[in-house]
């Protein structure tokens, strides 16, 4: 059987390397995980040896490596549909989300960039950056009122859209961002998905 490996960054610092590792957790697909400590001097080296994009997380099964993380959530749902909601429409709107999470909030990213262990009040966004806040808030919060009929995450059910939102969640926590009622209660829901809390604990046990 050819082995499957998850190729990370530090799971305190690395948001993309997040976003699949919840979708196969969450989807009960097996891998072996191997984590590239960031911002070493042989990071950059390490990295190039297995992804070709030289960037992670890479997902390596045999010969097939495939280097960004929309792409591995992707290739997860191939294998578990129930990853994207199972109504067409529903199912638009997640990959629309997802798609404008995966490209856009750049002012949010370089401002908040995401860090587990610290906890801190984050007071001067720039416009750009408070202008991103304010529309994640706004999908949050369109997604919990139109399309979750049951459950606690964006669509109901736990799916892709909460995997690529939920390194937001660690920032906004992390950065102190105040939450309505509505995102507050979206927040907990993610952070206390085992999956999450499991990446959580490896992220507290890793060495400076």
């Amino acid at each position: 059987m050819v082995e499957r490996i998850l190729v990370l960054g530090d799971k305190r610092f690395s948001s993309w390397s997040l976003r699949p590792w919840l979708a196969l957790r969450h989807a009960g697909i097996s891998f072996r995980e191997d984590v590239i400590r960031l911002n070493r001097p042989d990071t950059k080296e390490k990295i190039r040896a297995v992804s070709p994009g030289g960037t992670v997380p890479v997902l390596i099964e045999g010969d097939l490596r495939i280097w960004d993380s929309l792409a591995i959530c992707e290739w997860a749902a191939e294998r578990v549909p129930s990853l994207w909601p199972s109504e067409p429409n529903e199912r638009a709107v997640a990959r629309s989300v997802v798609a404008e999470m995966h490209s856009g909030f750049g002012a949010m990213r370089r401002e908040m960039s995401m860090d587990l262990r610290l906890h801190t009040k984050k007071t001067d966004l720039s416009p750009e950056a408070q202008a991103n806040v304010d529309r994640v808030h706004q999908i949050w919060h369109s997604c919990r009122t139109r399309h979750a009929k049951a459950g606690e995450f964006l669509f109901g059910a736990f799916s892709i859209a909460d995997c690529f939102f939920a390194p937001v969640i660690t920032r906004f926590d992390s950065y102190g961002i105040e939450l309505d009622d509505v995102c507050a209660h979206y927040a907990a829901a993610v952070l206390a998905h085992p999956a999450m809390l499991a990446w959580a604990r490896d992220a507290s046990r890793e060495e400076p």
